[in-house]
């Protein structure tokens, strides 16, 4: 026993080591993440989506767990939920295509006509207030005669089409397959339930703490409230302008109606269609009042929905203020697609609790 007490130990140099293996566990995992992240890169879009989904719809799904024969059924209640998801989204596009191949028999004819004969001009060109000659001018040398011999078709032939109808099968083969993919998996996260989400929990608030739980929940608040503020608001868009539509007797006003809602799912596309509608009438009708009535109504529903409903549901359930909510779908929109409107909130989301904190300490 010649050893003093305040010898250093041979194993003082132990605490070096473990923090060199600490560093490179860290750098073996996120070798490991970053790999698996990259193997599974065109994916990463449906799984994406389907974590936005999930978020928006816990609430709701375990509302219908809880109901009647899906209490306790966790694969019976995922099932249903994921199958009313793909109907609620394919059954539009379904109906939108039959009609389109219900009128495709009347838009070839015509498209024929044209090719032999030209469009005439439109008698609403005489009756404008200014630059009627002009106008007039352009459609008599570019579209009044025959338009395989219009110069404004000579840069559309055979094989531009083609190609073009190439990439937009190619790329909606790549749509349905990644939406096919975005189905699997969102049934099985909510086949996970609970389950899944205290794992995720308990990993987050391991690595991050208690602030970091915080973070997460917050962020998963602003992507409920911002698929409130884009879906429930796009529908109530859609729905109002779709009145709109039958009463002023725009044809097709179920489907148009449905693409509005779309539309107004992302900010400020809606007039888009619902200018497009009031031209026709005025185009096609030569109903003036009606077109207007039509613009006018399109364009007080949607103000009031963009500035007055949209940012109180996404701003309250978030606690944003309005101008980072529409910074964050605008540059959510622009940088990460339409995916970014979802994510665009909640990084905003990340940014005020970050500010926030920094600020209280």
């Amino acid at each position: 026993m010649n050893q003093r007490p305040h010898d250093i130990p041979p194993e003082a140099d132990l605490p070096d080591g473990r923090k060199m293996q600490r560093i490179a566990s860290f750098t073996l995992y996120a070798v490991m993440v970053a790999l698996a992240v990259w193997v599974i890169r065109d994916f990463v879009p449906a799984i994406a989506w389907a974590c936005v989904i999930a978020i928006a719809l816990w609430p709701a799904f375990h509302r219908v767990e809880e109901f009647g024969p899906c209490k306790g059924r966790t694969t019976l209640t995922a099932t249903i939920v994921t199958v009313a998801i793909g109907l609620l989204f394919l059954l539009p596009v379904g109906i939108g295509i039959a009609q389109a191949a219900a009128e495709a028999h009347d838009l070839i004819e015509w498209a024929r006509a044209a090719q032999e004969n030209g469009i005439p001009v439109p008698d609403f060109v005489q009756h404008l207030p200014f630059g009627a000659m002009q106008i007039e001018h352009w459609w008599q040398e570019n579209l009044a005669q025959p338009l395989r011999d219009s110069p404004a078709m000579k840069g559309l032939h055979g094989g531009a089409v083609v190609t073009f109808g190439r990439h937009f099968g190619a790329r909606a083969a790549h749509a349905l397959m990644l939406f096919g993919f975005m189905l699997v998996t969102l049934f099985v996260i909510f086949q996970a339930g609970p389950r899944l989400s205290g794992s995720l929990m308990k990993g987050v608030q391991r690595a991050f703490g208690h602030d970091g739980l915080h973070l997460v929940e917050r962020m998963a608040a602003a992507v409920r409230g911002t698929v409130s503020g884009l879906v429930v608001v796009g529908i109530g868009e859609g729905a109002l302008l779709l009145v709109a539509y039958m009463l002023t007797g725009v044809p097709h006003a179920a489907l148009l109606g449905f693409v509005t809602a779309i539309a107004a799912m992302l900010p400020f596309c809606a007039p888009l269609v619902f200018c497009g509608a009031a031209l026709w009438l005025f185009i096609m009708q030569g109903t003036l009042v009606p077109a207007i009535g039509l613009a006018v109504f399109g364009f007080v529903v949607v103000f009031i929905a963009e500035h007055f409903v949209r940012p109180v549901l996404i701003g309250s359930s978030a606690r944003l203020p309005f101008l980072l909510v529409l910074f964050g779908i605008l540059g959510g929109a622009e940088t990460f697609g339409l995916l970014g409107l979802f994510v665009g909130p909640a990084l905003m989301t990340v940014l005020m609790v970050l500010w926030t904190e920094w600020v209280e300490r």
